[in-house]
């Protein structure tokens, strides 16, 4: 029975309209794998390179004035990466280099407040990886219909609050445990953290489907980027629940 599912990067939607070419290869798993790899190479390189820049305090300064340009790039590779998933071999190595070279500014900027704590956040974001992993391929938990949707309602809702909160900074409104390091702010940064986590069951169920239902070769550079979309929010999350903790 077809399964339909409201994520906008990784959906089953993703796996219809298409038909193999006479000699194309299909997607499989460990291909999808390596193409991970290189996208977190992608990313990871961008990130130390920029890092590395910020300790120049011009270039720190034109990232604090420019930082917007990278994100709104980022942005609009990943949108452009949805709809054209067959140039996600392209696309999903430009999405690294630009979120990773956003990543690299933004966490030289939490480092310089609060020392070690990139280092502790990349441990947990891969340790966490690790953990539903296993859990994935141990059948241990098991993504069901019922379980993918309530997964991407939260996350929809979640989503919705994070933009609606960005408007509403503009007209100087403030959703304060959004930010701030009260109780209820922090919890609800773990239940996001846990939301991230989830997302990443999606996301192997995701690719497993893909290869079991033959998806063109080109599918295993667009199952990568959505998984690596999904790490760089988790590791978001944590770095923003590790200052909150230290702020405290």
């Amino acid at each position: 029975m077809r399964r339909n599912s409201r994520n906008p990067v990784l959906s089953d939607k993703a796996f219809t309209g298409f038909d193999l070419a006479a000699g194309e290869r299909p997607m499989t798993v460990s291909g999808t794998i390596f193409k991970s790899y290189i996208l977190l190479a992608v990313l990871g390189l961008a990130a130390i390179a920029t890092w590395v820049a910020m300790f120049d305090v011009a270039i720190a300064q034109l990232f604090l004035q420019y930082y917007w340009v990278l994100l709104l790039g980022a942005l609009g590779v990943a949108i452009l990466t949805v709809f054209k998933r067959q140039w996600a071999a392209y696309t999903s190595g430009l999405y690294a280099l630009l979120e990773g070279s956003l990543l690299g500014g933004i966490s030289w900027l939490f480092e310089a407040q609060y020392g070690g704590i990139v280092f502790q956040a990349i441990l947990l974001t891969f340790g966490v990886l690790i953990v539903m992993l296993t859990l994935y391929t141990s059948r241990i938990i098991t993504v069901t219909q019922k379980f993918r949707s309530v997964v991407i309602m939260g996350t929809g809702a979640v989503m919705l609050l994070y933009l609606g909160s960005w408007i509403l900074g503009f007209f100087g409104v403030n959703i304060g445990f959004l930010h701030d390091s009260s109780i209820f702010g922090i919890v609800f940064n773990l239940f996001v953290i846990v939301l991230a986590a989830l997302n990443l069951l999606l996301d192997f169920d995701f690719i497993e489907r893909g290869a079991q239902s033959g998806a063109p070769k080109y599918m295993e550079w667009y199952s990568a980027f959505g998984l690596m979309v999904t790490l760089i929010w988790l590791y978001l999350e944590i770095l923003r629940l590790l200052s909150r903790s230290r702020r405290r």
